[in-house]
């Protein structure tokens, strides 16, 4: 099966188009049909991409926003520099490193947020799509304070449980809120982007992504509301004292 996978890998035309384009990643083709759909990402932007690692989307990013913009990328693996870009290497879920990016960021807001970042892979599919999908909300709730108005969110999902709830979740804060299947994606794959659109601030202020999603995924799976007492059974039966002798 492992080599299987590699042959077919080894012929993956976007693979191969990938390389011949200078591009580290075929994923770098996922965040070009995207724009392509979309219109995302403008001239003198500034992005943070989440997961940057091995730098196909900052490249792609990059070359988006040109010499004025500004590409802030984070993994926890460390990528080879990209030309305009800043890549950390850190945790985006701990406040170090979250630190470190808004330290980069010198008060400016981000136009837009991109993220193809996937927990470790444990092979367990429920395990790893409920982590997936819990990675994202962090990644909401720290980004999100700093999306200008009218800007976007990009995340990669794995079609499973709650992606319904996250959907209904996030729509509120952005005027369009809806899912796009790259070309470049595998066949195999079930991966999906959701592609948030025309950020709206005023509404998410103190609002937490990761517990609205929580609750709404909690009700759906095992429900918040308490169950109606049993109806009364009246019954002719009655307990009698027995009689002293």
């Amino acid at each position: 099966m492992a080599d299987h996978w590699i042959e077919n890998h080894k012929r993956d035309s976007w693979r191969r188009q990938a390389k011949a384009s200078g591009y580290r990643a075929r994923s770098a083709f996922k965040l070009k049909q995207i724009q392509e759909r979309f219109n995302l990402i403008e001239k003198d932007d500034i992005i943070l991409d989440v997961g940057c690692h091995p730098g196909g989307w900052a490249q792609v990013a990059t070359e988006l926003v040109g010499k004025g913009g500004w590409v802030i990328g984070v993994d926890l693996e460390g990528c080879q520099p990209v030309e305009g870009s800043i890549l950390l290497v850190g945790d985006i879920t701990e406040p170090h490193t979250q630190q470190r990016v808004e330290t980069e960021l010198k008060g400016r807001s981000l136009n837009s947020i991109i993220s193809d970042i996937s927990p470790n892979i444990t092979g367990k599919w429920d395990m790893d799509q409920a982590l997936a999908m819990d990675l994202v909300t962090l990644v909401f709730d720290f980004s999100l304070p700093f999306l200008c108005k009218g800007g976007s969110f990009v995340t990669k999902l794995f079609q499973g449980v709650g992606v319904e709830e996250l959907i209904e979740v996030i729509r509120p804060y952005f005027y369009d809120v809806r899912r796009f299947s790259p070309h470049a994606s595998r066949n195999s794959s079930s991966e999906v982007y959701l592609i948030c659109r025309n950020f709206m601030p005023w509404k998410f202020r103190k609002a937490c992504i990761r517990e609205n999603y929580e609750n709404a995924l909690n009700l759906k799976l095992s429900g918040d509301d308490i169950a109606e007492a049993p109806d009364i059974i009246t019954s002719s039966f009655s307990m009698r004292k027995k009689k002293a002798e």
